[in-house]
């Protein structure tokens, strides 16, 4: 092994171990900070989360629309070249990822309208 080669695992190793533990200390300081402040850290890590699976149904359903429309684009809008071996070549690759980002954004923004719609109206409840 060469210099360069003994260095990856070495700084996989340290940053995996500063990775863990940095999450642990960041997690202890905010449990002591809540308790200084007189709150309690278990009553926060138990709170429910009443949008969370509309937000990943909406997200998902915005990549799956995404990448559907791309590889529509792909397909049939956009067709590249065919070359040698029968295949496509790799031009339209950004249309899938770009696609997927923006389904995915959207989705996430209507999750956000249908949280604050339901904030709005029950602001005097809670």
């Amino acid at each position: 092994m060469h210099g360069g080669e003994v260095l990856i695992p070495l700084v996989m190793f340290a940053g995996g171990f500063a990775m863990i533990f940095g999450i642990y200390y960041l997690k202890t300081r905010q449990n002591l900070a809540m308790i200084e402040k007189g709150m309690n850290p278990k009553e926060f890590a138990n709170r429910p989360a009443p949008y969370k699976n509309l937000k990943w149904a909406l997200l998902l359903i915005g990549s799956g629309v995404g990448l559907f429309l791309a590889y529509l684009l792909d397909n049939y809008a956009l067709p590249a070249e065919i070359n040698n071996f029968g295949n496509r070549g790799d031009k339209n690759v950004p249309i899938y990822f770009s696609l997927i980002a923006i389904g995915g954004g959207l989705g996430l923004f209507g999750s956000y309208k249908i949280e604050k719609q339901w904030w709005d109206e029950n602001k005097d409840k809670v």
